[in-house]
């Protein structure tokens, strides 16, 4: 079917501009990143910037959910209650300090709050605290070197690593040791994994990976379970329909911080760039506009476009597109290959913005057949 003619006056414009200026280009940018912005940044990403337990919601048929908030919010306490206990005196024994497990581990399928729990973890904990994912963390070890980051995260009472990875040995092994040392310094831990949709149904299948794979730290790890529904699509349509490439050239004229770029030549971009560097990448965008999305073949390609959408969701960009629906970006057999729980992961994410476009951008026209 050709696609439908762009709307003489879109009805519902993202955002108006009293002049039009031209949209930004990813494949222009080329950022610098210093280990000292690594380290700074390790805080909740903006779209989990202000929450707290108060504001998640369990799902009412989830009791694991609302058990998760519970030890959550009790292991908060054995961090806050260091701070209340009384100093040393010589007439005086110091208080025992707070009892508990090292770590907390949260594994669930996607979408069912454990970035809203770890980040809510983190706002309620004391500092010195880090907060980062599983790939940040790995960059920033690479930035200042093992003995280094050991230091610098020596530091902090709390480090909280979001979407745990252990489909590269390398890395699993690496973390693992960087863990171990942290532990042994006194740092808390909370972690946060995906189990696979077909995995669901059998009990801590995630978790008897993650504890296998960090060995010695399998002791000061408490696991939890967290059952539920993608928030992220609960009771919603599939994948947006793409606009015509007019519609998005269109969308990405009149919405201020909008950056425009052919998909192909920005994945050929991406390999460029390191991917600590992804999120300064988007640094002031404020939508992101994609002429000609394709499926994506090739495995490196694709993992580089996974963190992309990993930092383009922290940063809730709307994404407005012209070529395939986001849920066919990935290939079936990447989908069941031994990447699928990152391919899975930024499709749900990749949805998600481009619903979050498609609630304000014109729905007269514009759509691709």
């Amino acid at each position: 079917m050709p696609a439908a003619p762009l709307p003489d006056a879109p009805t519902e414009p993202i955002a108006t501009a009293d002049v039009a200026t031209a949209p930004l280009a990813l494949t222009d940018r080329r950022p610098v990143v210093p280990a000292e912005r690594l380290v700074a940044e390790m805080v909740p990403p903006p779209r989990f910037s202000v929450v707290s337990f108060g504001t998640y919601l369990p799902d009412p048929n989830q009791p694991s959910q609302y058990e998760a908030v519970q030890v959550l919010e009790q292991f908060a306490g054995t961090l806050n209650g260091a701070d209340a206990a009384p100093k040393r005196s010589w007439f005086r024994r110091g208080a025992p300090a707070p009892t508990g497990p090292a770590g907390v581990y949260l594994d669930g399928g996607y979408g069912v709050g454990k970035t809203h729990l770890l980040a809510s973890l983190w706002h309620a904990a004391p500092g010195p605290k880090a907060f980062g994912t599983f790939v940040e963390l790995t960059n920033l070890v690479g930035a200042l070197g093992f003995q280094q980051a050991v230091r610098t995260l020596s530091g902090h009472r709390l480090l909280c690593i979001d979407e745990f990875e252990l489909d590269d040995p390398g890395d699993t092994v690496l973390v693992s040791t960087l863990l171990g040392r942290l532990v042994d310094n006194g740092v808390k831990l909370c972690a946060t994994s995906n189990t696979l949709p077909e995995k669901l149904g059998e009990g801590r299948f995630a978790a008897a990976d993650f504890l296998r794979e960090i060995q010695g730290l399998s002791a000061h790890f408490r696991p939890m379970r967290i059952d539920g529904q993608d928030y992220r699509h609960r009771g919603l349509p599939d994948a947006p329909p793409p606009y015509d490439d007019r519609t998005v050239e269109a969308v990405a004229a009149r919405t201020p911080g909008a950056s425009l770029d052919d998909f192909p030549a920005l994945l050929g971009h991406l390999s460029a760039v390191h991917p600590s560097r992804y999120g300064a990448l988007l640094d002031d965008v404020q939508a992101v506009c994609l002429r000609g999305v394709r499926q994506v073949d090739d495995q490196s390609t694709a993992l580089r476009l996974v963190v992309l959408a990993d930092r383009m969701y922290d940063r809730e960009l709307p994404i407005t597109a012209s070529g395939i629906p986001f849920d066919r970006v990935f290939p079936e057999e990447m989908l069941r290959g031994g990447y699928r729980k990152k391919y899975l992961r930024a499709v749900s994410r990749l949805v998600a913005l481009a619903r979050d476009s498609a609630r304000e951008a014109p729905r007269d026209g514009g759509r691709e057949g």
